[in-house]
């Protein structure tokens, strides 16, 4: 399904939450804050676009594939990179090709 995804079907669901389980006691909250393209074509001839994750400090997720779930678009794999800390919490990555 990742493959048929494009930053058009993000930016309607810009600011809503995806839900990460970390643990059967653990879940973590994850607000889509941006979505950005740069106008170049990938490997699936769709623009390459990249979404920026905001989340809590702690715990701090490492780079890696995560289970995120959303009500549009059910459970999606997204490889995730911690990019930075700011002083709500961090921001992640997932680059889409």
């Amino acid at each position: 399904m990742l493959d048929k995804l494009t930053k058009e079907s993000f930016e309607p669901i810009k600011g809503s939450m995806f839900t990460v389980q970390l643990g059967e006691d653990t879940t973590l909250l994850l607000q889509l804050k941006v979505v950005a393209g740069n106008g170049l074509k990938g490997a699936a001839s769709r623009e390459q676009f990249s979404l920026h994750f905001h989340g809590p400090a702690t715990p701090a997720l490492v780079q890696r594939t995560y289970r995120l779930e959303h009500p549009q678009f059910g459970a999606l794999e997204i490889f995730l990179v911690p990019i930075r800390k700011d002083a709500d919490g961090m921001i992640y990555e997932a680059v889409f090709t």
